[in-house]
């Protein structure tokens, strides 16, 4: 399956007053990962809704473990993997490291989307080229 790696640096803003990241920031942190994810396979959220005229892949399910806190200025690595492809449906895997430990593990359930003929957000199958580059190890 598609793997991709990015490292980010934590900035003041992601942190509480604790000094810590707020935990809705992985979750920014993570789709954003995402969208690297797509990019990194060569198709970007621009070339989703213009070239193919879908939505792109919204979030249904999202489940995360935290383990270490990550604090402001700390550098860490995310790595994303697609975990499972499904009709319209797939899996992403990511892992945000902070030094060598696993700070915080997080699975996503996306759905590849469009509009149907009235507007209105539906599934759709996953394009072929795509879904081959999703299961492509690179």
């Amino acid at each position: 399956m598609f793997k991709n790696e990015r490292q980010i640096q934590i900035e003041w803003g992601d942190c509480d007053a604790a000094d810590i990241v707020f935990f809705p920031r992985y979750f920014a942190f993570f789709d954003a990962s995402t969208g690297a994810l797509f990019e990194a396979m060569g198709y970007t959220l621009r070339h989703v809704r213009d070239e193919l005229k879908d939505v792109g892949f919204p979030m249904v399910d999202i489940r995360s473990q935290f383990f270490k806190p990550s604090k402001y200025g700390d550098k860490v690595v995310i790595k994303s993997e697609i975990l499972q492809v499904g009709r319209a449906s797939f899996g992403v895997r990511h892992q945000l490291f902070n030094g060598d430990d696993l700070a915080v593990e997080c699975l996503e359930k996306r759905v590849w989307a469009c509009h149907d003929e009235s507007g209105a957000l539906k599934a759709k199958a996953i394009p072929d080229d795509i879904r081959a580059r999703m299961l492509n190890e690179n």
